[in-house]
């Protein structure tokens, strides 16, 4: 029997509960911007005016660096600007190459690149729950945990992970909840299996060391979505949670991350222990076996920018990026979320919506562009405003975005709950 159009299911509830808020701010140009043209951080809208922009995640600015646009002229020279086909029947010279550089940037770890981080989830973690993965063995089928502020592209697939075993979801900051939720899957004789991101793409870091060596003395895996943690931190931009994880994958951690944030390409790629795992992903991941690649010029482009990453660069773009960082946070008295953290994230969080419009209308007055989010981003009722560093940003761009802060007032940097129902 069909279920009847008001049955309740995670969709529904998340469409009835959420404002038309977001709704407001496209109809009101406050997001949803086309951009006609761009000068580092500063960018010409559809309408003609010019705003600093808060809102890319190339962290780093990589994207418009030299060797990047020169890469992309040569390989629209050499192959046009698709070679569609799956990896799998015929690929560009630039994967095996990028892969390579990749393993040299994760020494010890085990590359594949994907046309992107969800696509990486999709191809990858039913291998990991189903036990096909051969250095991830699974012991009495497995219990997934989906931290409560994972990213919305592991939490839509929970329907996905139940094919395999019990699904439920914990709190990566709450040691009770860890140890939990590791309890309950090891007295059932099950592999648990968490699942976090490693830099909030709203708000802090996952301790992710911790929760490795936890789920390790549980006999369990620990799957790390880094996207927004790649390239900001680490030796040869390696980021956030491989650095915090030692420099090396342990052995029960598998980890996924991007190439389309601070790395400046297009992609997604995944870092497991050994090559059969790779072998084992190449013939059984959906998104490789009957999906095309990453477009050609946007291959290059990342292969430029692993080259980059192996070079002293990449620490210089590193520091500029803390520096802003940390002048931001002086300039508004570490009143942002995620002040003082090791994220090119920050955030003004607001008790109502109301009040976060009234914001985003006065810094787009002022020539700012940020992200507003609401529900189902953050908590039913609430405002977040997120902005998103780059080593780009100069003074004069802090100085406008903190200063027009402190004209809104009233917002605050507290930890903002949970929101992903």
């Amino acid at each position: 029997m069909n279920a009847s159009p008001t049955s309740q299911n995670w969709l529904t509830t998340r469409r009835d509960r959420t404002s038309s808020a977001l709704d407001q701010c496209f109809a009101e140009g406050l997001t949803g911007h086309t951009v006609v043209s761009r000068d580092r951080k500063r960018v010409t809208l559809q309408d003609g005016t010019t705003a600093t922009e808060f809102v890319s995640c190339s962290y780093l600015g990589l994207e418009s660096h030299p060797a990047l646009s020169q890469a992309v002229v040569e390989a629209v020279g050499r192959f046009g600007v698709h070679l569609s086909s799956s990896r799998n029947r015929m690929r560009p010279s630039y994967l095996p190459e990028l892969e390579e550089l990749l393993g040299r940037v994760y020494p010890g770890a085990t590359p594949c690149v994907f046309t992107s981080t969800s696509n990486v989830h999709l191809g990858v973690l039913p291998l990991l729950a189903s036990g096909s993965l051969p250095s991830y063995p699974v012991q009495g089928g497995p219990h997934l945990f989906v931290d409560r502020t994972a990213h919305a592209s592991m939490q839509v697939l929970r329907g996905i992970f139940e094919q395999f075993g019990p699904v439920d979801r914990f709190r990566s900051d709450d040691p009770a909840s860890v140890e939990e939720s590791l309890h309950r899957a090891t007295e059932a004789g099950r592999t648990p299996v968490l699942l976090v991101d490693g830099v909030g793409s709203m708000n802090g870091l996952v301790p992710v060391h911790d929760l490795a060596q936890r789920t390790a003395a549980a006999g369990g895996y620990l799957y790390v979505d880094d996207a927004h943690g790649i390239s900001i931190d680490g030796a040869g931009g390696c980021g956030y949670a491989f650095d915090a994880l030692g420099g090396k994958l342990p052995y029960n951690v598998v980890l996924a991350g991007s190439l389309s944030k601070g790395f400046g390409g297009s992609g997604g790629f995944l870092l497991v222990a050994s090559a059969e795992d790779v072998a084992v992903v190449r013939k059984l991941a959906n998104p490789l076996v009957f999906g095309h690649s990453v477009m050609v010029p946007m291959m290059a482009a990342n292969v430029a920018a692993a080259r980059i990453h192996l070079s002293p660069e990449i620490t210089l773009l590193q520091r500029q990026l803390w520096a802003n960082a940390a002048r931001l946070d002086e300039l508004t008295g570490g009143k942002l979320s995620n002040a003082g953290l090791r994220t090119p994230v920050r955030g003004a969080v607001f008790a109502t919506e109301e009040e976060g419009l009234r914001t985003v209308r006065r810094l787009k007055e002022r020539g700012v562009i940020m992200l507003p989010a609401f529900y189902p981003t953050v908590a039913q009722g609430r405002s977040l405003l997120r902005f998103a560093l780059s080593a780009l940003h100069g003074e004069e761009d802090l100085t406008l975005l903190a200063d027009t802060l402190e004209e809104s007032g009233h917002y605050g940097s507290g930890q903002e709950p949970d929101a992903r129902d």
